[in-house]
């Protein structure tokens, strides 16, 4: 049996990876952390050691499924001039700054000598080169900063554990309360989404750690 940890498991993707999960026969252990529930506050370095330095278990599969567009009622900015310096450090501290902090424990998360999964939930707006509208520059460079995290992690989690893949996955559009106000494009259910990230994990191995990926597979710029 297979063990997945499900970090964010209250919002609308992670909470649907948590009922796919359990429907899933191979998965023994499912745990979750939430901020709702386990005071989990992915933010604060002492609140993310103690939670993970008090895991009982390797997982084979770990999903770092936490972020946002709005924070504190702050939504993102249309263009620079109206850029604000706390709410661009709100952003990189949630988007960015959190995962990372996860990922530094991950090698006590994780077998070494098996193959696992660490899924880090991205956005497409992260990728530099694909800019072409401007505008929410705090999180896009937040999640600019998160994808440079997880391609730094999966080079040096390889030394340890060579069957581990890490990927930044964008999972498309999907509807949750996080988007439901700044977006015209169509929407995936979160059961959708979370169907698709689990796929990847089955079409994805060591090989293809430290990438950028969409949630149906194809590779995504920097």
């Amino acid at each position: 049996m297979k063990n997945a940890l499900i970090i964010g498991a209250s919002g609308g993707i992670g909470s649907a990876l948590q009922t796919a999960y359990s429907k899933n026969n191979i998965f023994g252990v499912i745990n979750t952390l939430t901020r709702s529930k386990d005071s989990f506050d992915i933010r604060d370095e002492k609140s993310v050691t103690r939670a993970l330095e008090n895991q009982d278990y390797l997982y084979d599969v770990v999903i770092i499924a936490t972020g946002g567009v709005e924070i504190n009622n702050n939504g993102p900015e249309k263009t620079i001039k109206k850029l604000s310096a706390n709410n661009m450090i709100e952003q990189f501290s949630l988007n960015a700054v959190g995962p990372a902090l996860i990922l530094k424990h991950i090698h006590k998360l994780i077998p070494k000598s098996q193959s696992s999964h660490v899924i880090i939930l991205s956005a497409r707006v992260g990728s530099i080169s694909d800019n072409r509208l401007g505008g929410w520059i705090s999180y896009r460079t937040a999640k600019a900063a998160l994808n440079q995290i997880v391609r730094t992690s999966a080079i040096e989690i390889k030394r340890t554990h060579p069957k581990a893949c890490l990927l930044a996955v964008h999972p498309g559009t999907v509807d949750t309360n996080m988007t439901k106000n700044y977006t015209s494009h169509a929407k995936v259910s979160a059961e959708k989404a979370a169907n698709n990230i689990i796929n990847l994990t089955k079409n994805f191995d060591a090989n293809d750690s430290g990438n950028f990926f969409d949630w149906a597979g194809k590779i995504i710029p920097w």
